[in-house]
C-alpha cells in the first residue's frame, strides 16, 4: 500500500464533514493516492475559493523545530537516535519526534510540501525557501531568559533570521512577489511552555522575581511584541499557540506530580492563567493590527482531553513517554543506549516532554480542523 494512502487514510477525519458528498470525496481522493504516488502533497484541507497558501512560516520552540539546533552549542538537541526511527528511512533529522512534527502536518495538510525544513537547514534550495521555514528553536521561548538559559536561539534571533530570510525571497522573486507570499502564507507561533515548565518551575530563576500572575503578564507582553514585530515585517495569517497542560507532561508528573506522578495542578493553573490573558490580547491585535487574521489555538484542551480519554483515541499510554522509563528521559537522555517501547503508536508522548507522531496527528488534525477558516 502506498505511504500516502496509509497517511491518508489515518487522516481522513481531518476536518469535519460539511455535507453529505465529502467523505465519497474522501475516498477517491484515497484511490489517487493509492494509484498515484506524485499526489503525496494533494491538499487534505478545503480552503475557501481563490484563497492559496503559498507558504509556512514557524517560529518557537522545539514542537515546530526542525532541526535549528542541530549545529548549535547546546545540549538540547535530537538529531541522534532513537529521534526519527519513525522518519523516512529512520533517520534523525533534530525534530523532536519519532517521525513529523505539528509544522510537517500542516504543511503537508496544505499541500504544500510533505516536509517543513529548518531556515538552517544547509541544503536548502529556492523552492524550499519559497514555500516556507521553520526558525524555530528547542527550548526557546518567548522570555529571553528561556533561551539563554539552554543556550539555543531567542525569538529575536529567530526574527533576526526571519529579516534575512525576507532579502533572500526578494532576491529570488522581487519585492512584490515576497509582500505577496508573506501576507499569504501561514504563520505560526508556538512558545511558552519551556518559559513556565523551565525558566519558572523547574529552574526557577524567575520565580525569584515573579509570582505566576506577574511572570505571565511578562510572557503575554513578549508574545505580543513578537507577534507585532512579525505583522510589521508583512505577515498576516498569524496563528498563536496556547500552553498545553504542561503538569500532565511526562516530565513535569515525575519532577512535580509527587510519587504517583499525578498531573501538577500547579503547572497546569499556571499554564491556564497564561492562556486566560494570551487569548483576549491575541484578540485584540486582530482588531487592531490592519487586515490581519491573528487566531488564538487551543491546545490546552484537546491535549487534556486525550490524555483523559486515551482510549477513545486509540492510545494506551499517556503518563510516560516511549523512550527509556519514560519518566524523565528527553533530549540527550533520550538516546540510543536506551530501548524504546515496542509499540509507539499506543504511546501519547515519545519522551518525556513531546508526544509521539500519532500523538501529534490526533491533536493536530483536531486543531487545525477546528480553526483553519479563521485565517481567511
Amino acid at each position: 500500500m502506498s505511504p500516502c494512502f496509509k497517511y491518508m487514510m489515518q487522516s481522513q477525519n481531518f476536518i469535519k464533514p460539511s455535507h453529505s458528498s465529502y467523505s465519497l470525496t474522501i475516498f477517491l481522493v484515497s484511490l489517487l493516492f493509492y494509484f498515484h504516488d506524485d499526489f503525496c502533497c494533494a491538499r487534505l484541507i478545503t480552503l475557501p475559493q481563490n484563497i492559496t497558501v503559498p507558504a509556512v512560516i514557524a517560529f518557537g520552540d522545539s514542537i515546530v523545530d526542525q532541526g535549528a539546533n542541530n549545529n548549535l552549542n547546546t545540549l538540547i538537541k535530537a538529531n541522534f537516535a532513537p529521534y526519527g526511527k519513525d522518519f523516512v528511512g529512520g533517520k534523525p533529522t533534530g525534530r523532536f519526534s519519532n517521525n513529523k512534527t505539528p509544522a510537517d502536518l500542516i504543511v503537508e495538510q496544505l499541500g504544500i510540501k510533505e516536509l517543513l525544513p529548518a531556515y538552517l537547514d544547509p541544503s536548502l534550495d529556492d523552492k524550499e525557501l519559497l514555500t516556507g521555514v521553520s526558525f524555530a528553536s528547542g527550548a526557546s521561548g518567548f522570555d529571553p531568559q528561556t533561551s539563554q538559559i539552554t543556550s539555543v536561539l531567542s525569538l529575536d534571533d529567530q526574527l533576526k533570521q526571519f529579516k534575512e530570510y525576507i532579502e533572500k525571497l526578494k532576491v529570488i522573486v522581487g519585492e512584490e512577489r515576497t509582500q505577496y507570499i508573506l501576507a499569504n502564507s501561514l504563520f505560526l507561533v508556538v512558545g511558552g511552555s519551556d518559559d513556565l515548565a523551565n525558566t519558572y518551575f523547574s529552574i526557577g530563576i524567575r520565580r525569584l522575581q515573579y509570582d505566576i500572575p506577574s511572570y505571565t503578564n511578562l510572557m503575554v507582553s513578549f508574545a505580543s511584541k513578537f507577534i507585532q514585530d512579525i505583522y510589521k515585517l508583512g505577515a498576516r495569517r498569524i496563528g498563536v499557540f496556547n500552553v498545553p497542560p504542561i503538569g500532565c507532561l511526562p516530565s513535569q508528573r515525575t519532577l512535580a506530580g509527587g510519587g504517583l506522578r499525578v498531573c501538577s495542578e500547579e503547572y497546569n493553573q499556571a499554564a491556564q492563567i497564561y492562556n486566560s490573558k494570551l487569548q483576549p490580547e491575541v484578540e485584540r491585535l486582530n482588531e487592531t493590527l490592519i487586515e490581519s487574521r491573528i487566531v488564538y489555538i487551543d491546545v490546552y484542551n484537546p491535549l487534556l482531553a486525550i490524555i483523559e480519554n486515551p482510549f477513545q483515541y486509540g492510545l494506551e499510554v499517556v503518563d510516560r513517554g516511549c523512550c527509556g522509563t519514560g519518566n524523565i528521559e528527553v533530549s540527550i537522555l533520550c538516546n540510543k543506549l536506551l530501548r524504546t517501547c515496542p509499540d509507539d503508536s499506543k504511546y501519547l508522548f515519545w519522551d518525556s516532554y513531546h508526544p509521539t507522531d500519532k500523538g501529534y496527528n490526533i491533536l493536530i488534525n483536531q486543531v487545525v480542523g477546528k480553526y483553519i477558516n479563521d485565517f481567511f
